[in-house]
This record gives C-alpha cells, sequence and structure tokens, in this order.
C-alpha cells in the first residue's frame, strides 16, 4: 500500500460523493464533541440539516468546526479528507433565501435528506429544524493505493514487511533522528 497527499480537487471529489457521512468535531468550554452527519457540498460550503440539539447549540456557541470524512474501498485502498471551516447557521429570513434555496435543491437530490434529523427520539419533545452550512477554510486529504507487490500472492515475497509493532516503532524512530 502507497500513502500520498491528496489535491485539493481530489479532496472536493470526495466530499461531493453520493453517500457522504462526515464526523463533525466541534467544542464548547475546551470540551470536544464528535458526531456523524450527513453534509451536501456546493462551491466553497457544506450544507446540512438537522433539529436543534447538543450540535447545534455548541455550533452556535463556537462556530469554528473540523470535519472528517472517509472513502473506504478496500484495507489497502481508501481515503481521508480534514475539512476546516466555520458554521453560518441559515435561519428561514430574506437574507438567507438565496442560500436555503441552494440547500433545499441539494437535499431534494438525496431521498429521505430530512433522515435522520426529524426521526422523533423516544421520551424527547420534537426538536426545532435547522438549516446550516460550513464554509470551507481549507482541506486536506490523504489517500492509500494499493502496491501490486503486497496484494499479488505470487508476489507477497517480495515485499519487504516488519516483523510485529517493535520492529514497525524501531523504523519510525530511526526516521526521526
Amino acid at each position: 500500500m502507497l500513502i500520498e497527499a491528496m489535491t485539493e480537487h481530489e479532496c472536493r471529489a470526495v466530499l461531493a460523493g453520493e453517500h457522504v457521512v462526515a464526523h463533525l468535531a466541534c467544542a464548547r468550554n475546551n470540551q470536544p464533541y464528535v458526531v456523524p452527519l450527513h453534509l451536501h457540498l456546493d462551491g466553497e460550503y457544506l450544507y446540512g440539516y438537522s433539529t436543534l440539539g447538543q450540535k447545534i447549540e455548541w455550533m452556535q456557541a463556537n462556530p469554528l468546526v473540523c470535519l472528517e470524512v472517509d472513502e473506504l474501498t478496500s484495507e489497502w485502498q481508501w481515503a481521508s479528507v480534514i475539512v476546516f471551516g466555520k458554521y453560518e447557521e441559515l435561519p428561514d429570513t430574506p437574507a438567507n433565501e438565496e442560500s436555503r434555496l441552494v440547500a433545499e435543491r441539494i437535499f431534494q437530490k438525496h431521498p429521505m435528506w430530512w433522515e435522520p434529523a426529524l426521526v422523533p427520539l423516544a421520551a424527547h419533545e420534537p426538536r426545532f429544524p435547522v438549516v446550516f452550512r460550513i464554509r470551507i477554510a481549507s482541506v486536506a486529504g490523504r489517500r492509500a493505493i494499493a502496491d501490486g507487490a503486497a496484494h499479488d500472492p505470487a508476489r507477497v515475497s517480495e515485499v519487504k514487511r516488519p516483523s510485529g509493532l517493535p520492529a514497525v516503532l524501531r523504523r519510525l524512530t530511526k526516521r526521526r533522528e
């Protein structure tokens, strides 16, 4: 397996994928919080829909967020993208009409776009829906691609593998010196 950095274009292609589930990280009072979330890319924004709850309240208090998205093809072929950005709530006001139309257009492309945000929670009152977007400040990513020798049974003896975790740690320590 080879691991390489991704271009911004490649990162955005992962973010634009059909079934993107991001892991949203936000923080409040020095306490981090991570939650899975469906988001949809349009230009410089990732659009989302949720209900008022912990993640929305935390992002209202501190709009700086980080997102992580994985695309897993196999054990040896994957991509991971990190996004730094800023939460922007889109309340139903004339000032947000255009942005909300963009969000609605995006959401309508995806069946059941409103789930799981509006699925009732047992023993909870109905919650207020919130449309929001994350303004992308920066993206970075890495991907692993299969190395033919590493995964071809006929050539597996060609691959030099360290024997066990101690060997891997020694090799990594030597690289830092």
